[in-house]
């Protein structure tokens, strides 16, 4: 994603997907008991928002507003991308 596009607050997740970097609350491990229990919870809710386009989910991003949104992303590379639009 463009430079441009980062230093408006957005931030690329993967495969033409951005979230609103000021409207991110966490980044989790699928794997996770939390990140189990959290995904069940959101897609019951109809919250879930899938943007890993059919590939595995390696990361879940929680929004302020309890969307959750699952990412084909490493969170590292997620927390990299984030770090870099604060420079």
């Amino acid at each position: 994603m463009s430079e441009q596009i980062l230093k408006s607050g957005l931030l690329n997740i993967g495969f033409g997907n951005a979230v609103v970097i000021s409207r991110l609350v966490a980044v989790i491990m699928p794997t996770s008991a939390s990140g189990k229990r959290i995904r069940e919870e959101a897609k019951e809710n109809r919250m879930l928002i899938d943007a890993t386009h059919g590939r595995k989910t390696r990361a879940i991003l929680i929004m302020d507003s309890n969307h959750v949104i699952l990412s084909a992303m490493q969170p590292e590379t997620i927390a990299n991308r984030m770090n870099a639009n604060e420079k």
